[in-house]
């Protein structure tokens, strides 16, 4: 059960690459790779010479920014 509910998730998600990413956020592919390096941002998936990213786990990430800049110190 738990591999079928995954493959509908995926179903639902899109990939989104570094142009994306990059556009979305407005900082650099160099930034995002730097995150990459220090387990900051998720890890691409390969698919061949290609990385793409899952728009949910790019979202989240987002998301979880904004939370931190708006939580009181």
């Amino acid at each position: 059960m738990s591999n079928q509910l995954t493959e509908l998730n995926l179903l639902d998600d899109k990939l989104v690459d570094m142009a994306f990413i990059t556009t979305f956020t407005g900082l650099t592919d160099k930034w995002f790779y730097k995150l990459i390096s220090e387990g900051k941002f998720p890890k691409p998936i390969k698919l061949g010479r290609s990385s793409r990213w899952l728009h949910s786990e790019v979202h989240a990430w987002m998301q979880e920014r904004i939370d931190l800049s708006r939580t009181p110190a």
